[in-house]
């Protein structure tokens, strides 16, 4: 095989995928795998989803892209079916996470600026958390790895470690505009944030005049058996960055406001080319058709805790290999006890996808269809996962 011609950005495997099928992905040369990574939370109605298929066919064949200089009957109706669901009155459609976030801070900062508050642009956040790969969203998340080598660092963030409210207070002042949290923290290993800390964090924003913003890209759209997690705890943000399972799989993102906020970003203030393309709310309101429908979130809830039992069996059966489960819904995360990365390779040479997460976690985020017989095999290879790594901890000691 010729040298690749794309950047060497990604440490990619080497498996190459054919098609998928619900769960399921298949590879060039026919082998199965169980997806439980879902594109990194992104493929939460599995592969090939027939009503998706069907809602990107029905709009291909109409019309791809016509920009936000005109109307888009599909966007409007996906927004007002997400602010119906949630605190919204306003939506911003944009293509990735990132974007969102993005979105969702100069939004923040450009309130107090019209507010007569023009240095008020600083946003708080939490060791640990992660809100892209853009400059701005690298410095909003703060982990040294993802900033170093591309110059100084952003202006107007301030991180603090989750669960301390006294650094929280010793750093908000005049400058603060907004504090934002992911409700569970997911690239940094499944750490799930306490009720009580997030009803602090309204309270001082009220307190204070601060915006609230929750980054749900990864626990939204039913991961976790609500609609968006922030829902478990009665706790609502001014602003809210949205992505990853909302597509389904294509690309798109979005920024749910409240309308005061929202009206900070006028015509000239904020924009995007792609975000809100026909394609896009075709296939976005496809995925609420699905996940909004009668005990479809009631079931990933069962199947989620149905999972979460069965992996911490697993956990008590290889405590050489597994430390704990964690998670809510089918947002779930292995705490490994050998190297995460090598019960990845484990994994995945018994027929099963995971994400790698920091915290030597593994990742557990499978399609929100999954089957009560697809968890089971699940449990099952990654049960053979186990007793190869423990295989091989007693090769290792033998030698």
């Amino acid at each position: 095989m010729s040298e690749s011609a794309l950047f060497g950005n990604y440490a990619r495997s080497n498996l190459t995928f054919d098609h998928g099928e619900g769960v399921w992905l298949v590879t060039s040369d026919g082998r199965r795998f169980l997806d439980c990574g879902s594109g990194i939370a992104v493929n939460s109605l599995g592969h090939s989803h027939p009503h998706l298929v069907q809602a990107l066919q029905d709009q291909a064949a109409k019309l791809w892209h016509v920009s936000n200089l005109h109307q888009t009957p599909e966007g409007e109706r996906l927004a007002q079916r997400l602010c119906a669901e949630t605190f919204a009155d306003k939506v911003l459609f944009v293509n990735s996470g990132a974007e969102a976030m993005e979105a969702a801070i100069k939004c923040a900062r450009r309130y107090h600026y019209d507010n007569g508050q023009p240095d008020r642009f600083h946003i708080v956040t939490f060791e640990g958390a992660f809100h892209g790969r853009t400059l701005g969203t690298i410095a909003a998340g703060g982990q040294a790895k993802y900033l170093e080598g591309f110059g100084p660092k952003a202006p107007g963030f301030d991180q603090v470690p989750v669960g301390d409210l006294e650094a929280l207070k010793a750093v908000i002042g005049p400058q603060t505009a907004a504090i934002a949290i992911e409700p569970i923290q997911g690239e940094s290993g499944i750490r799930e944030i306490q009720t009580d800390f997030l009803r602090a964090l309204r309270r001082i924003c009220d307190e204070n005049g601060i915006l609230l913003i929750f980054d749900e890209i990864q626990t939204g759209v039913g991961r976790t058996g609500r609609l968006f997690a922030h829902q478990w705890t009665g706790v609502e943000p001014d602003l809210m960055a949205v992505a990853k399972g909302i597509g389904g799989g294509f690309p798109m993102g979005a920024c749910l406001a409240t309308a005061e906020t929202a009206g900070a970003l006028v015509p000239g203030t904020h924009g995007t080319t792609f975000g809100g393309n026909p394609l896009a709310m075709a296939v976005g309101n496809a995925v609420l058709d699905v996940v909004l429908g009668d005990g479809f979130l009631e079931e990933v809830r069962r199947k989620g805790l149905s999972f979460k039992q069965k992996l911490a069996g697993l956990v008590d059966g290889h405590p050489k290999v597994l430390d704990e489960v964690r998670g809510n819904g089918l947002m779930l995360g292995l705490k490994c006890a050998v190297p995460a990365g090598d019960y990845v390779a484990a994994a995945r040479q018994a027929g099963l996808l995971a994400v790698p997460a920091g915290d030597n976690v593994v990742r557990i985020m499978p399609p929100l269809t999954m089957s009560e017989e697809e968890i089971a095999l699940a449990v099952e290879r990654l049960d053979m996962a186990a007793c190869a790594i423990e295989a091989k901890l007693v090769e290792g000691a033998a030698e």
